[in-house]
């Protein structure tokens, strides 16, 4: 799991502004209003090859009039406990306040060592504001500005210094069970699956939508081979999304994709194919896990409307993206077509982890380059000299090419059809990455010039061939 990291801070101290800047976004609503940002927001960071995720917090008020100020001060608390790191930003203009007292109270109650930046800080000359800071008891503030970057870098190096570098070659099958995430709707029957294929009722199961609140791990072992189903709570629509519980438990749901290998989207048949479910799904396919569409409650159907089919027709249509998810119909309720799942979750699972050889891989982008050339680039041609295997899970190529940013998206995509139909991929995400050449130099590009040294050296051969030929 990647390192969480939590910015706290009263209110308009800078959060969502140094959010943005940290996740190389505008996520984040900034605005010169205090307490726009009321709820926790997750974003994906990288510092220096070191990826985390990063949480905005509201702004901590200890007791305030405002109805939200308990909301708040819980959504914190919890950003808190679920934290790895946590950044104490103040603002250095205003000075302190007895608020950020109060928070570095907590902070130290909680017991979690924690980084302490004073933000709106534009140059050195403006450094001199760090001196009230230090009658909180925090020894080494860092001055920063969020907004335009200055001590940005340095406040960066020391938060990731500790966290692990992202892990870009993952060789071979992991260790320990194949990692299934259970997501969909409320009420479209999570928790009855996972019941059904423990075959005990370990989950609490009830009409009321949202019984769940949290993701729940549960072990399957199945001819010879072990699951880890993680049961998610309902995810709806944000504006349908107004209790705080549901809020976090909805979080805690999209944090399962991120360590699953297959997740199972769970749709209700007997409602067919809603724009939440294929929202839901697009959640799986971000996070790039292998996706399997479930139809739930298959035997609530009237026969005349069982045509599967029409349902893979439909989810063809409305989810594009996912083409590649295989669809299975089911029942949880009444076990029809259960244990099917396992082999498409194997079948799944072996080609998210497969990996190919380097020469064959490159005769695949060859013919297919050779088949269909992309376009032009400025009356040039887009030339790919090697192409191999970063990463697996999921499988991920690295194409080099001399004009990596140039490719467009529909030629990006003939290339992933076309190592997916030479590899029998067809269940799986497939990544490719474009990297401009290095080293050699590319002559065919008028504005690439060789350096003087390699100049010298092809005068002094066009000599030498001057006088051989004479």
């Amino acid at each position: 799991m990647k390192p969480v990291v939590a910015l706290v801070g009263r209110p308009n101290v800078g959060k969502s502004t140094l959010f943005n800047r940290m996740t190389r976004s505008r996520d984040a609503i900034v605005d010169d209003m205090a307490g726009v940002t009321r709820d926790r927001h997750f974003g994906e960071a990288m510092w220096e090859g070191r990826p985390f995720v990063l949480v905005d917090t509201g702004g901590f008020l200890s007791n305030d009039a405002d109805s939200f100020a308990a909301h708040i001060r819980a959504q914190v608390e919890m950003a808190l406990e679920d934290a790895d790191h946590v950044v104490l930003v103040l603002d250095g203009k205003s000075g302190v306040s007895y608020y950020d007292r109060d928070l570095v109270d907590l902070l130290r109650a909680k017991g979690k060592p924690f980084f302490c930046i004073v933000n709106k800080i534009d140059g050195e000359r403006h450094e001199i504001a760090l001196t009230d800071f230090y009658a909180l008891g925090i020894e080494e503030p860092f001055p920063v500005s969020a907004e335009h970057g200055y001590g940005f870098s340095d406040f960066m190096d020391a938060l990731t210094e500790d966290m692990p570098l992202e892990d870009e070659g993952n060789d071979g099958q992991p260790e320990g069970p194949i990692r299934v995430a259970v997501v969909g709707r409320p009420n479209a029957g999570k928790s009855s699956l996972i019941n059904r294929l423990l075959g005990e009722e370990r989950m609490v199961v009830s009409e009321v939508a949202g019984t769940t609140r949290d993701s729940v791990d549960s072990l399957v072992e199945y001819g010879g081979k072990t699951y880890l189903f993680v049961d998610t709570a309902g995810i709806r629509r944000k504006g349908k999304v107004t209790h705080r519980v549901e809020k976090y438990s909805v979080i805690k749901a999209l944090q399962s994709l991120e360590r699953c290998d297959v997740a199972l989207v769970l749709l209700d048949a007997s409602e067919g194919v809603t724009d939440q479910d294929v929202r839901v799904a697009g959640y799986a396919s971000d996070r790039g896990c292998g996706c399997i569409f479930v139809c739930n409650k298959w035997d609530l159907m009237p026969p005349e409307k069982k045509d599967v089919k029409r349902m893979k027709e439909e989810l063809a249509m409305e989810a594009k993206f996912l083409g590649y998810a295989p669809v299975l119909t089911i029942s949880a309720l009444t076990g029809q077509r259960v244990i099917k799942l396992f082999p498409m979750i194997d079948k799944v699972y072996e080609q998210y982890i497969s990996r190919v050889g380097t020469s064959h891989l490159n005769r695949i982008i060859e013919d297919a380059t050779a088949r269909t050339e992309p376009s032009l680039h400025n009356g040039k041609r887009i030339k790919f000299y090697f192409a191999s295997q970063v990463r697996t899970s999921p499988p991920t190529f690295a194409l080099v090419t001399n004009y990596p940013d140039a490719i467009h998206f529909s030629y990006k995509r003939y290339l992933v059809n076309q190592i997916r139909e030479a590899l029998g991929l067809d269940m799986t995400p497939i990544r490719i990455k474009f990297q401009e050449r290095s080293g050699r130099t590319d002559y065919s590009d008028k504005r690439s010039k060789p350096s003087p040294e390699l100049l010298r050296k092809l005068q002094a051969k066009r000599r030498s061939r001057k006088r051989r030929n004479r």
